[in-house]
């Protein structure tokens, strides 16, 4: 998961010219935050583009991740990740290997807690509201902390429902990933056992438990 989702980047200057909090922005992204989260939970499809500027290439997957509060299942082709809130469980379909963990609470990676993707912009970034279409906001975050891998999140919200339609993720290293959303779905109402690993189905997997 890591290999394709996370991402980010770099350097960004103290002098930069602009409010820290653009409060257009601000605005956008609270009202953004308060509908996904209130929903049950908020289901998409998408592609994953990364691109690597220095190698000249770029690569395409398609996905889809169901989020609960903290709570997730991310399908990916090569990549199934269930979380609880608890335990996480990775499966790997090639290797036919699933790795058990019990991520640290304090971490709000996108790695570890996805739906940070909603709420990410009240601390820690400077925002900017860069454009508004008939049907769409473009806003950028950048990192406070210059030290951060960081350099750039850029979120376009959807008008006027104010759903995700794409997550840029730029790299410091010229990797820039692209999260393009092809359905998002904030009604279904998930079971529990969506967001653990369902053992039965996969039988005679190899287990490793790093619990």
């Amino acid at each position: 998961m890591k290999s394709y989702l996370f991402l980010l980047i770099a350097f960004i200057p103290a002098t930069i010219a602009f409010a820290q909090k653009d409060p257009a922005a601000v605005k956008i992204l609270d009202k953004f935050s308060s509908i996904a989260s209130s929903a049950p939970s908020v289901s998409m499809k998408f592609d994953l583009i990364t691109t690597d500027q220095a190698e000249g290439k770029t690569k395409t997957i398609s996905g889809s991740i169901v989020l609960s509060k903290e709570k997730y299942r991310l399908d990916l082709p090569d990549n199934i990740v269930w979380f609880n809130g608890v335990t996480s469980w990775s499966y790997l379909p090639e290797e036919k290997e699933v790795t058990i963990n019990k991520p640290d609470k304090k971490d709000n990676s996108f790695e570890a807690k996805p739906s940070s993707v909603f709420s990410m912009y009240r601390k820690g970034y400077k925002i900017r509201l860069i454009e508004e279409q008939p049907d769409s906001y473009l806003i950028d975050l950048y990192p406070e902390d210059i030290t951060s891998e960081n350099i750039r999140i850029r979120l376009k919200v959807g008008k006027p429902s104010y759903d995700l339609l794409s997550a840029e993720y730029k790299n410091k290293n010229g990797i820039t990933v692209l999260l393009k959303v092809k359905e998002y779905d904030l009604k279904k109402k998930p079971e529990e056992s969506e967001f653990v690993f369902p053992a039965d189905q996969y039988k005679g997997v190899e287990v490793v438990d790093m619990r």
